[in-house]
């Protein structure tokens, strides 16, 4: 019985098509921008953000450092929200590497930052104080549940931070699934960020990879922070080619993803023991009940027994996360559900 892996959409494996791109890219030196199809997979990025450069790193963990090492110097600040991905799950790599203090603010319960948090966070002109140079966002929010935030809200927040004269940086890792959500162009989400980076082996299927995409400047001078964190890749091409299709291709099939989480969630309402928490784009999180015939790890190895694959989220025993992915379709919701009921009834 094939495996069901429910736990992130990073557990994808590149499609056939990926392969064979893989097999038959062209390569070069990436170091000395030999890489023919590296080139075209950061020029690519670049037109389809609407930014002038992209920049490819080998993971969204490393694409964001780069990105707030790139903006900030030593000892300055970036606003942030306390349940962003980079500062709750990057290890704190932009304190401990880059010397950059973070000023955590409240995510609001839509996955926002309330503007007026923004404003009051923002450091005055005094020596006692970091200087304050970046505002950074995640879209979509995964903590709180993959919740796509709108592109009039990202245009506002831009606003107002470059009327602070600060930058402004997406974590934009999931951000296809924002655009798919309001069914407009990603350019149309990230217009007003100087930085994104979005990564292409998530929900797009790429077996690794991220791109960080901006203006040329900002850009030439990524490439030199990605260079000293060792980021610096030679026949990079053979990764770079199956994120052109994840880019092109993989991209526009992601409402089936949404679909999907949707269909889950209301499945998930027949099973005993079971709490739909919320539901957003590919993202279904549910609660296992105190009073659910099996505890947490119990209820992990039944699935298991099942060659369904869960795992709690990290610092919640009974919080558990289902992403939806292009492994996954109707049959296999179907199955899994089914063996939820038989293992909790």
């Amino acid at each position: 019985m094939e495996t069901i892996d429910l736990r992130s959409d990073t557990v994808t494996h590149p499609t056939a098509a990926m392969r064979e791109a893989m097999a038959n890219a062209i390569v070069g030196d990436d170091v000395y921008g030999e890489d023919p199809t590296v080139n075209q997979l950061e020029q690519e990025s670049a037109e389809v953000f609407g930014k002038e450069a992209g920049l490819f790193v080998a993971s969204g963990t490393q694409g964001n450092l780069i990105s707030l090492m790139t903006h900030c110097q030593r000892g300055e600040e970036i606003i942030i929200g306390d349940q962003a991905h980079i500062f709750k799950y990057e290890q704190g790599g932009s304190a401990s590497l880059g010397g950059i203090m973070p000023h955590t603010i409240p995510v609001q319960p839509d996955g926002t930052l309330a503007f007026d948090d923004v404003e009051h966070a923002i450091r005055g002109d005094n020596y006692h104080f970091p200087r304050t140079r970046l505002v950074a966002i995640e879209n979509t929010q995964g903590t709180l549940g993959g919740l796509p935030l709108s592109p009039e809200y990202m245009q506002d927040l831009a606003d107002l931070t470059h009327k602070h004269d600060l930058a402004f940086h997406v974590d934009g890792a999931r951000i296809f699934n924002a655009s798919t959500h309001f069914k407009v162009p990603v350019a149309d989400m990230v217009k007003g960020a100087d930085s994104v980076t979005f990564c292409l082996s998530k929900g797009l299927c790429a077996p690794v990879g991220s791109v960080i995409v901006g203006s040329k400047a900002f850009i030439a001078e990524a490439r030199r922070v990605r260079k000293v964190l060792g980021g610096g890749m030679r026949q990079a091409g053979v990764l770079a080619a199956p994120g052109l299709i994840a880019l092109h291709e993989m991209s526009k099939r992601l409402q089936t993803d949404h679909d999907n989480a949707a269909y889950l969630a209301e499945s998930l309402s027949e099973v005993p023991g079971v709490n739909v928490m919320s539901q957003a784009t590919n993202f279904v999180f549910f609660l296992l009940e105190e009073d659910a015939k099996l505890s947490p790890t119990e209820f992990i190895e039944a699935m298991q027994s099942h060659n369904v694959i869960l795992s709690p989220y990290p610092g919640f025993e009974r919080k558990f996360r289902c992403v939806m992915h292009y492994w996954i379709d109707r049959d296999r919701i179907d199955t899994v559900v089914k063996s939820m009921k038989v293992v909790l009834s």
